[in-house]
């Protein structure tokens, strides 16, 4: 195999997971192989050579799904407000539940191919423990939060996932905004999911 050859083989990779985490983010990981290698402009059987089998492909679409919310995790670990770092995650995971809907319900559901990243999901919950007890320390979470009622936060919000695309985000973040203001600790004045004050 040649340089070019394998430059070639190298950049049809990338296309096609590229390629197929936007479609499968918007159109969930049901939609037909056939049409992962139309939208890439390959044939079938190039994509096929990448990807032997349906979960192999989602797979490599989710690794990307799943470092962009571990990156978002770090970063609010590294945050020193403890709302700021807490509000951010949940803020986040509602945006991938509006952007990403097939791809979370493949991670979040009983899809084989999130079976990989179980491993992550452990880590980001230990970290969302450690943000909810941080929250705690600086009282900015109310006294009577605990982490299960985060977590029903989070399942909350990925309940509107199925809504249609029309729908889908005005009603993700009125609720995300109801929600963190339910969060957020009396004392402190709530911040919206826009990083606003109240709406009037």
């Amino acid at each position: 195999m040649t340089r070019k050859t394998r430059a070639d083989a190298a950049g049809n990779h990338e296309h096609i997971v590229a390629t197929a985490r936007e479609a499968f983010a918007a159109e969930g990981v049901d939609l037909p192989m056939r049409e992962i290698a139309r939208r890439a402009g390959l044939g079938i059987a190039t994509l096929y050579r990448h990807f032997p089998t349906r979960t192999d492909l989602i797979g490599a679409a989710l690794a990307g799904h799943v470092a962009a919310c571990r990156a978002d995790m770090r970063a609010a670990q590294a945050e020193p407000d403890a709302w700021v770092a807490l509000s951010g995650v949940i803020r986040r995971f509602a945006e991938h539940q509006i952007r990403s809907p097939g791809l979370n319900e493949a991670l979040l559901g009983s899809h084989a191919a999130g079976d990989a990243f179980r491993d992550d999901r452990r880590a980001h919950a230990a970290a969302l423990e450690q943000l909810v007890a941080r929250a705690h320390r600086q009282r900015v979470l109310r006294p009577e939060t605990s982490l299960a009622d985060v977590r029903v936060v989070l399942m909350a919000i990925s309940s509107l996932r199925p809504l249609q695309a029309t729908r889908r985000p005005e009603a993700i973040r009125t609720l995300l905004d109801l929600l963190l203001a339910g969060l957020h600790s009396p004392d402190h004045r709530t911040v919206t999911a826009a990083g606003r004050g109240p709406r009037r």
